[in-house]
């Protein structure tokens, strides 16, 4: 089990929300959080960020206490990215801080390099 430097950061409210999350009483247990990249959106890529099994895929981390894994070829994509958590009435959910990204969308979950 190998563990590596995270290319992506998480704020204090993003590791809260993902700490409660976890203990969410339908949680699987030995689940890790994915973070990664998907073809499609209006922008050409999606973010993806969820719990999911490991494959020989991934890099593994810890970011205090969160198991997280990445695809590998992922990495250049997400390099130096913020994930934060706004639990606003106007503004709920994950957002992503992306310096790669050379265009967005209105959501925020799609993006170009």
């Amino acid at each position: 089990m190998e563990t590596t430097a995270l290319p992506v950061r998480f704020t204090d409210p993003a590791k809260a929300e993902i700490m409660r999350l976890m203990q969410a009483a339908d949680f699987i247990p030995g689940q890790y959080l994915r973070v990664g990249v998907k073809g499609g959106g209006c922008s050409g890529m999606t973010y993806v960020l969820g719990f999911d099994a490991k494959t020989d895929k991934d890099d593994q981390f810890d970011v205090d206490g969160i198991p997280v894994v990445m695809e590998r070829s992922h990495g250049i994509y997400l390099a130096g990215m913020e994930v934060d958590w706004q639990g606003g009435l106007n503004s709920r959910g994950f957002t992503f801080n992306n310096p790669n990204a050379t265009k967005t969308c209105g959501c925020g979950t799609s993006f170009a390099v």
